[in-house]
């Protein structure tokens, strides 16, 4: 297991880039700390394959340095990185069994044969062949010969870190559910450093400790589930986490209070000088429609989702969102939105602005 160091990292495709442009990589500088379980998250081109391959050793980058531990390792092939990989298409040996696939990494180690035995029997067991080891792996289906490349990736127990690229594209829904609980589950039990590639923010969530979001080439904000939901550092990242996304107003911010279209809606904070392109950002979950407050708004539909209804209504040519109890009543009078103002963030140029200090307390 390794705590793993970017330091002054950047990648360009191009031999002479010129400028920001010119990067698939932006210059970042992190610490994934060993043992974590982290998901690179993005929406497809943002460069978390290109980061993951820098971190493999597949891709050499075009500045800075790849560190495991104290090593520096940014010119170390992928033999010497001791990680595990598993990527979005599965990468199986057809003429070799089930259990001869899993066992191949051990074998290669020159491991003890009850050891392999007893370990491909294990992960056998979480990836729900056990029934099919002894099977040749032509023949079968996509999904399970990715769930073989998956447990090839986790059968050893001595590796830096296991790397998993988009690993669930080819499975179908409930086994999604099921592998990503197992993959937590030997997290706890293993504690390898776990670095989960995905654009699926629900594999993201429920996998990694932490996510890492990625937009445009630069990691936009690293942290917990809680912490990209309730204040999200960027409003890319506002708009990718959440079902629907972040709600994000123009606003001319003064004080403790944002002026929307000629309405003053209150902050749960005070905000020096805003610069830029200043924005309100406020989830569907904290915004409630009301008779007598708030925004004017003009009702366009409601979607029962179960547990809960989205209402999507219109603000000056702006869609919000408001998620309302699935037993609330929606009346025709109800046509204002107001939100809890210390639910909102403040934004400048998509950045969020930390406040000056919050209602009450000393700036």
């Amino acid at each position: 297991m390794a705590r793993i160091t970017l330091s002054n990292l950047a990648h360009s495709y191009l031999p002479h880039p010129k400028g920001p442009e010119d990067f698939a990589l932006k210059q970042m500088d992190h610490v994934w700390e060993d043992g974590g379980a982290y998901a690179l998250l993005g929406s497809s081109g943002c460069g978390k394959t290109t980061l993951l391959n820098i971190i493999s050793g597949l891709l050499r980058p075009s500045q800075g340095r790849v560190l495991f531990g104290d090593r520096d390792v940014t010119d170390a092939p992928t033999a010497e990185r001791n990680i595990a990989q598993v990527f979005q298409f599965p990468v199986v040996y057809d003429t070799m069994s089930v259990r001869d696939n899993l066992a191949f990494p051990l074998r290669n180690r020159r491991m003890d044969a009850a050891y392999i035995r007893a370990r491909v029997e294990a992960i056998g067991r979480m990836i729900g062949m056990e029934a099919v080891l002894d099977r040749k792996a032509r023949g079968l289906t996509a999904d399970a010969k990715q769930k073989i490349s998956l447990g090839r990736g986790m059968v050893r127990e001595d590796v830096n870190a296991i790397l998993f690229d988009e690993p669930l594209t080819v499975i179908d829904p409930h086994m999604k559910w099921e592998l990503r609980t197992q993959l937590k589950t030997l997290h706890r039990e293993l504690s390898h450093t776990m670095i989960y590639v995905t654009h699926d923010q629900t594999e993201a969530l429920t996998f990694a400790d932490k996510v890492v979001v990625m937009y445009d080439g630069r990691v936009v904000q690293m942290g917990t589930p809680q912490e990209l939901f309730e204040t999200p550092a960027h409003t890319f990242v506002g708009y990718f986490i959440g079902s629907p996304g972040m709600n994000l107003l123009d606003a001319r911010i003064e004080g403790n209070v944002a002026h929307v279209e000629g309405c003053a809606v209150p902050l749960g904070a005070g905000y020096g000088p805003v610069g830029g392109r200043a924005q309100i950002g406020i989830r569907p979950e904290f915004a409630r429609l009301t008779s007598a407050e708030g925004l004017p708004v003009r009702l366009r539909r409601v979607e029962d989702v179960g547990r809960h209804k989205i209402v999507r209504a219109e603000f000056f040519g702006r869609e919000i969102n408001i998620i309302a109890e699935e037993g609330a009543g929606i009346g025709p009078d109800m046509t204002r939105v107001a939100f809890r103002p210390d639910k909102i963030n403040v934004y400048s140029d998509d950045w969020r602005v930390a406040p000056a200090g919050r209602l009450g307390e000393a700036a």
